[in-house]
């Protein structure tokens, strides 16, 4: 009888070792699925996306922004464009910034004809489809969301802008070997469409050092020199970057004495023309009178001011703008 008792009590032992062994184990898996949900939330609420479950497309898919619109459809005025800009795109509904180059535009129907939100969205959903895009997304963008991002994003309210609440949004992904990471979201209404295409590409930084030598080879080759100089914001006094090229300049010139020099000063159309005509003399003499205390023979300095009068280009955006705003030294003969 004892005996059976002690066996008795040592299987309970062992039926309370292996229940509680279970209980550790279920309690550790779905500690481990826990963590798992929440990491995915986690991803969700930081708008990542994992490019690598997207599969690679091999159609051919042509030049930037890579297809046209529907047949019967019209961009309702100019394109925004640009070579490297930021678009947001909502990745699990968080309206994330990616960078490339950018095409966006409003859609609406040719003249004489209505505007079909099915054909817009359709058309380009399977389209879309048949070239390897996939979609990440398609719902709607909460209000407190678009409060969240609205003023990060440069382009709000410009062409093509979508993202606003209640905005339903599609979202597609063409991954490509040769083209890069391309985004396009699009959404409709009954009157009207959107359309954002994004190649995403790092920045290639253009900015170099000026130096002397530059300065002299552009004088000799091209009797002038076009330099991007640094003043405070609407004023004529020159920052420390600008202080840094004025000293370029003085060596250039030192190198070869005979230089006479034609300083002038541009900017953009952006304001009064009067006073960027005024600005863009003051700028002038700014330099002039720089380069005269530091030793330059005042004699072979002029400083002119044409304001808005000579755009290098159109302008038509801001990257157009500060190509306008410059200081131009021009080879006296």
């Amino acid at each position: 009888m004892k005996k059976i008792s002690l066996l008795m009590a040592i299987a309970l032992i062992f039926f309370s070792c292996d229940k509680k062994a279970k209980e550790n184990q279920d309690n550790k898996t779905s500690e481990s699925q826990t963590t798992e949900e929440v990491q995915k939330k986690e991803n969700a609420s930081a708008g990542k996306i994992n490019i690598e479950d997207i599969p690679y497309s091999n159609s051919d898919l042509g030049e930037f922004p890579f297809f046209t619109l529907p047949k019967g459809l019209v961009n309702q005025n100019k394109p925004l464009q640009k070579n490297f800009d930021v678009c947001f795109f909502p990745v699990n509904g968080i309206m994330t910034p990616f960078e490339g180059k950018l095409y966006k535009t409003n859609v609406v129907s040719a003249e004489n004809e209505e505007f079909s939100k099915m054909y817009f969205e359709k058309s380009l959903e399977d389209y879309l489809s048949s070239i390897g895009a996939v979609k990440v997304y398609d719902g709607e963008i909460t209000e407190s969301e678009y409060n969240r991002y609205q003023k990060q994003d440069p382009n709000k309210g410009n062409e093509g802008d979508m993202g606003y609440a209640d905005e339903q949004i599609k979202f597609y992904v063409i991954r490509t070997k040769d083209k890069g990471n391309i985004y396009i979201q699009f959404s409709a209404n009954s009157a009207s469409g959107k359309l954002n295409i994004l190649q995403e590409a790092n920045l290639k930084q253009t900015i170099q050092k000026i130096t002397a030598d530059e300065i002299v080879k552009d004088l000799s080759e091209k009797g002038k020199s076009i330099l991007y100089i640094n003043f405070e914001i609407n004023k004529a006094d020159l920052t420390e970057d600008g202080s840094k090229t004025i000293n370029e300049i003085f060596l250039a010139l030192k190198k070869d004495p005979s230089l006479n020099i034609s300083i002038e000063g541009h900017t953009d159309n952006t304001g009064d023309a009067q006073k960027n005509k005024k600005l863009s003399l003051d700028r002038a003499n700014s330099v002039m009178n720089a380069l005269v205390s530091k030793g330059i023979n005042k004699s072979k300095l002029t400083a002119k001011g044409f304001g808005s009068e000579h755009p290098l280009v159109s302008n038509d955006s801001e990257e157009n703008k500060a190509k306008n705003r410059r200081v131009e030294l021009v080879k006296v003969k």
